[in-house]
Protein backbone atom coordinates (compact mmCIF):
# COMPACT_ATOMS: atom_id res chain seq x y z
CA UNK A 1 0.00 0.00 0.00
CA UNK A 2 1.65 3.15 -1.17
CA UNK A 3 1.63 6.56 1.75
CA UNK A 4 -1.21 8.24 -0.01
CA UNK A 5 -3.12 5.36 -0.25
CA UNK A 6 -2.71 4.42 3.59
CA UNK A 7 -3.13 8.14 4.31
CA UNK A 8 -6.08 8.40 2.40
CA UNK A 9 -7.40 5.04 4.76
CA UNK A 10 -6.81 6.75 7.68
CA UNK A 11 -8.07 9.65 6.93
CA UNK A 12 -11.33 8.34 6.11
CA UNK A 13 -10.96 5.43 8.97
CA UNK A 14 -10.80 8.53 11.72
CA UNK A 15 -13.48 10.61 9.97
CA UNK A 16 -15.98 7.56 10.01
CA UNK A 17 -15.69 6.73 13.37
CA UNK A 18 -14.76 9.93 15.22
CA UNK A 19 -11.38 8.52 16.66
CA UNK A 20 -9.28 5.78 16.17
CA UNK A 21 -6.25 4.10 18.08
CA UNK A 22 -2.75 3.31 16.73
CA UNK A 23 -3.16 -0.53 16.98
CA UNK A 24 -6.64 0.13 15.14
CA UNK A 25 -5.07 2.18 12.17
CA UNK A 26 -2.31 -0.25 12.24
CA UNK A 27 -4.46 -3.28 11.72
CA UNK A 28 -6.68 -1.63 9.20
CA UNK A 29 -3.65 -0.45 6.94
CA UNK A 30 -1.38 -3.53 7.81
CA UNK A 31 1.66 -0.55 8.68
CA UNK A 32 3.70 -1.15 11.69
CA UNK A 33 2.88 1.24 14.63
CA UNK A 34 5.70 3.37 14.33
CA UNK A 35 4.94 3.87 10.45
CA UNK A 36 1.10 4.89 11.78
CA UNK A 37 2.25 7.27 14.13
CA UNK A 38 4.22 9.12 11.78
CA UNK A 39 1.43 8.86 8.87
CA UNK A 40 -0.88 10.50 11.67
CA UNK A 41 1.81 13.16 12.74
CA UNK A 42 2.00 14.19 8.95
CA UNK A 43 -2.12 14.35 8.62
CA UNK A 44 -2.29 16.69 11.90
CA UNK A 45 0.11 19.10 10.43
CA UNK A 46 -1.86 19.37 7.22
CA UNK A 47 -5.05 19.55 9.32
CA UNK A 48 -7.02 16.96 8.28
CA UNK A 49 -7.24 15.22 11.75
CA UNK A 50 -6.61 15.79 15.45
CA UNK A 51 -3.72 14.02 17.31
CA UNK A 52 -3.93 12.67 20.53
CA UNK A 53 -1.79 9.91 22.67
CA UNK A 54 -2.17 6.73 20.58
CA UNK A 55 -4.44 7.96 18.34
CA UNK A 56 -6.33 10.86 16.57
CA UNK A 57 -9.69 12.11 16.16
CA UNK A 58 -11.72 13.81 13.26
CA UNK A 59 -11.72 18.03 13.48
CA UNK A 60 -14.41 17.75 11.08
CA UNK A 61 -18.34 17.97 12.36
CA UNK A 62 -21.30 16.71 9.87
CA UNK A 63 -21.73 18.50 6.89
CA UNK A 64 -18.06 19.91 7.41
CA UNK A 65 -15.86 20.15 4.18
CA UNK A 66 -12.79 17.72 4.04
CA UNK A 67 -9.43 19.59 4.19
CA UNK A 68 -7.99 20.29 0.73
CA UNK A 69 -4.55 18.34 1.73
CA UNK A 70 -7.52 15.52 1.99
CA UNK A 71 -9.32 16.18 -0.79
CA UNK A 72 -6.27 16.23 -3.37
CA UNK A 73 -5.75 12.55 -2.76
CA UNK A 74 -10.05 11.66 -3.39
CA UNK A 75 -11.01 10.31 -7.16
CA UNK A 76 -8.36 11.72 -8.26
CA UNK A 77 -8.04 9.59 -11.83
CA UNK A 78 -12.04 11.34 -12.08
CA UNK A 79 -10.72 14.26 -11.69
CA UNK A 80 -8.19 14.42 -13.95
CA UNK A 81 -10.62 13.01 -16.77
CA UNK A 82 -13.28 16.25 -15.80
CA UNK A 83 -9.78 18.32 -16.00
CA UNK A 84 -9.47 16.99 -19.68
CA UNK A 85 -12.84 16.99 -21.01
CA UNK A 86 -13.27 20.72 -19.51
CA UNK A 87 -9.74 21.89 -20.87
CA UNK A 88 -11.19 20.63 -24.30
CA UNK A 89 -14.17 22.93 -23.85
CA UNK A 90 -11.98 25.95 -23.88
CA UNK A 91 -10.81 27.32 -27.42
CA UNK A 92 -8.00 29.32 -27.90
CA UNK A 93 -8.46 33.18 -27.65
CA UNK A 94 -10.78 32.88 -24.64
CA UNK A 95 -10.95 34.35 -21.45
CA UNK A 96 -11.17 31.95 -18.86
CA UNK A 97 -12.48 32.09 -14.81
CA UNK A 98 -10.93 29.36 -12.69
CA UNK A 99 -12.66 28.91 -9.57
CA UNK A 100 -10.84 27.16 -6.40
CA UNK A 101 -10.70 23.16 -5.60
CA UNK A 102 -8.87 20.19 -6.36
CA UNK A 103 -10.83 19.44 -9.76
CA UNK A 104 -10.16 23.16 -11.06
CA UNK A 105 -6.66 22.98 -9.98
CA UNK A 106 -6.25 19.93 -12.54
CA UNK A 107 -7.41 22.21 -15.35
CA UNK A 108 -5.07 24.51 -14.21
CA UNK A 109 -2.49 22.26 -14.85
CA UNK A 110 -3.86 21.63 -18.48
CA UNK A 111 -4.32 24.78 -19.03
CA UNK A 112 -0.67 25.76 -18.97
CA UNK A 113 1.03 27.03 -22.27
CA UNK A 114 -2.54 27.84 -23.67
CA UNK A 115 -3.50 30.62 -25.88
CA UNK A 116 -5.80 31.68 -23.52
CA UNK A 117 -6.33 34.89 -20.47
CA UNK A 118 -7.27 33.29 -17.32
CA UNK A 119 -7.83 34.51 -14.03
CA UNK A 120 -7.67 31.75 -11.28
CA UNK A 121 -9.33 32.30 -7.73
CA UNK A 122 -6.68 29.94 -5.60
CA UNK A 123 -3.49 30.20 -4.02
CA UNK A 124 -2.75 27.05 -5.42
CA UNK A 125 -3.93 27.69 -9.26
CA UNK A 126 -1.89 30.96 -9.71
CA UNK A 127 0.93 28.91 -8.11
CA UNK A 128 0.43 26.26 -11.18
CA UNK A 129 0.09 29.13 -13.55
CA UNK A 130 2.47 31.86 -12.50
CA UNK A 131 5.31 30.75 -14.33
CA UNK A 132 3.03 29.40 -17.53
CA UNK A 133 5.00 29.75 -21.11
CA UNK A 134 3.18 31.87 -23.71
CA UNK A 135 0.89 32.88 -24.89
CA UNK A 136 -0.88 32.08 -21.50
CA UNK A 137 -1.87 35.06 -20.07
CA UNK A 138 -2.59 35.21 -17.05
CA UNK A 139 -4.68 37.36 -14.29
CA UNK A 140 -4.58 37.55 -10.22
CA UNK A 141 -7.18 39.07 -8.66
CA UNK A 142 -7.57 40.60 -5.20
CA UNK A 143 -8.40 38.75 -2.09
CA UNK A 144 -7.80 36.49 1.10
CA UNK A 145 -7.06 33.29 0.59
CA UNK A 146 -9.18 31.00 3.53
CA UNK A 147 -7.46 29.41 5.83
CA UNK A 148 -5.94 25.83 4.81
CA UNK A 149 -7.66 26.11 1.55
CA UNK A 150 -6.03 28.90 -0.61
CA UNK A 151 -9.59 29.62 -2.24
CA UNK A 152 -9.55 33.68 -2.78
CA UNK A 153 -12.75 35.54 -0.99
CA UNK A 154 -13.76 38.66 0.32
CA UNK A 155 -14.14 42.32 -1.65
CA UNK A 156 -10.96 42.02 -2.99
CA UNK A 157 -11.87 39.35 -5.01
CA UNK A 158 -15.51 40.16 -5.43
CA UNK A 159 -14.72 43.86 -6.63
CA UNK A 160 -11.82 41.87 -9.21
CA UNK A 161 -14.86 40.09 -10.58
CA UNK A 162 -17.24 42.77 -11.10
CA UNK A 163 -14.80 44.99 -12.43
CA UNK A 164 -14.43 42.24 -15.74
CA UNK A 165 -16.17 39.86 -17.92
CA UNK A 166 -14.97 36.28 -19.29
CA UNK A 167 -16.25 34.13 -21.85
CA UNK A 168 -15.91 31.20 -19.76
CA UNK A 169 -16.05 30.21 -15.80
CA UNK A 170 -14.76 27.06 -14.48
CA UNK A 171 -16.72 26.30 -11.42
CA UNK A 172 -16.49 23.88 -8.75
CA UNK A 173 -19.13 22.94 -5.94
CA UNK A 174 -19.46 21.34 -3.16
CA UNK A 175 -23.09 20.03 -3.69
CA UNK A 176 -25.46 20.09 -6.90
CA UNK A 177 -29.24 18.79 -7.27
CA UNK A 178 -32.15 19.73 -9.62
CA UNK A 179 -33.98 20.90 -6.43
CA UNK A 180 -31.25 22.60 -4.12
CA UNK A 181 -29.49 23.78 -6.95
CA UNK A 182 -25.53 24.37 -6.27
CA UNK A 183 -24.20 24.86 -2.63
CA UNK A 184 -20.82 25.51 -1.10
CA UNK A 185 -19.60 24.99 2.51
CA UNK A 186 -18.51 28.53 2.94
CA UNK A 187 -20.75 31.58 2.66
CA UNK A 188 -17.93 33.53 1.23
CA UNK A 189 -17.12 31.00 -1.30
CA UNK A 190 -20.31 31.33 -1.94
CA UNK A 191 -20.36 34.74 -2.59
CA UNK A 192 -17.72 34.25 -4.89
CA UNK A 193 -19.43 31.90 -6.95
CA UNK A 194 -22.41 33.95 -7.21
CA UNK A 195 -19.87 37.09 -8.61
CA UNK A 196 -18.30 34.14 -11.07
CA UNK A 197 -22.03 33.04 -12.13
CA UNK A 198 -22.27 36.95 -12.85
CA UNK A 199 -19.36 38.02 -14.38
CA UNK A 200 -19.31 34.67 -16.83
CA UNK A 201 -21.21 34.65 -19.98
CA UNK A 202 -20.78 30.44 -20.39
CA UNK A 203 -20.69 28.22 -16.43
CA UNK A 204 -18.74 25.04 -16.70
CA UNK A 205 -19.02 23.34 -13.90
CA UNK A 206 -16.46 20.76 -12.89
CA UNK A 207 -17.52 17.89 -10.20
CA UNK A 208 -17.00 14.66 -9.48
CA UNK A 209 -19.98 12.30 -8.88
CA UNK A 210 -19.88 12.52 -5.14
CA UNK A 211 -20.95 15.93 -5.14
CA UNK A 212 -23.88 15.70 -7.06
CA UNK A 213 -27.27 14.54 -4.88
CA UNK A 214 -25.39 16.34 -2.14
CA UNK A 215 -26.41 19.77 -0.71
CA UNK A 216 -24.21 22.22 1.61
CA UNK A 217 -25.46 24.89 3.43
CA UNK A 218 -24.35 27.70 1.42
CA UNK A 219 -26.67 28.54 -1.21
CA UNK A 220 -25.11 29.74 -4.70
CA UNK A 221 -27.94 29.39 -7.08
CA UNK A 222 -30.34 27.12 -9.48
CA UNK A 223 -29.08 24.44 -10.94
CA UNK A 224 -29.90 26.39 -14.08
CA UNK A 225 -27.24 28.40 -13.38
CA UNK A 226 -25.07 25.88 -15.20
CA UNK A 227 -24.47 25.74 -19.05
CA UNK A 228 -22.75 22.55 -18.64
CA UNK A 229 -21.36 19.71 -16.11
CA UNK A 230 -18.56 17.99 -16.77
CA UNK A 231 -18.79 14.73 -14.37
CA UNK A 232 -17.55 10.97 -13.88
CA UNK A 233 -19.37 7.95 -14.41
CA UNK A 234 -19.90 7.44 -10.04
CA UNK A 235 -23.07 10.61 -10.64
CA UNK A 236 -26.30 9.15 -9.81
CA UNK A 237 -28.06 8.60 -13.11
CA UNK A 238 -31.62 10.61 -11.52
CA UNK A 239 -29.56 13.40 -10.59
CA UNK A 240 -27.71 13.86 -13.97
CA UNK A 241 -31.47 12.97 -15.46
CA UNK A 242 -33.18 15.72 -13.13
CA UNK A 243 -30.57 18.15 -13.91
CA UNK A 244 -30.09 17.59 -17.83
CA UNK A 245 -34.33 18.31 -17.51
CA UNK A 246 -33.61 21.55 -15.99
CA UNK A 247 -31.52 22.34 -19.00
CA UNK A 248 -27.69 21.59 -18.28
CA UNK A 249 -25.91 19.67 -20.64
CA UNK A 250 -24.14 16.51 -19.47
CA UNK A 251 -20.60 15.67 -20.37
CA UNK A 252 -19.79 12.48 -18.25
CA UNK A 253 -16.39 10.95 -18.76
Amino acid sequence: MSTVERHRLIAQAVQEAGTATVAELADLTGASDMTVRRDLDQLAAQGVLERFRGGARTLLLRGDEPPFALRTHEAVDAKRRIAAEVASLITDGETVLLDSGTTCLEVARLLRGRQITVMPLSLQAIGVLGDAPEPTALLVPGGRPRAGEGALTGPLTLASLSALRFDTAVLGCCGLTAGDGMTAYDLDEAAVKKAVITSARRVIAAADGSKLGRTAHAYVGPSSVVDILVTDTTAPADETDALENNGTTLKIV
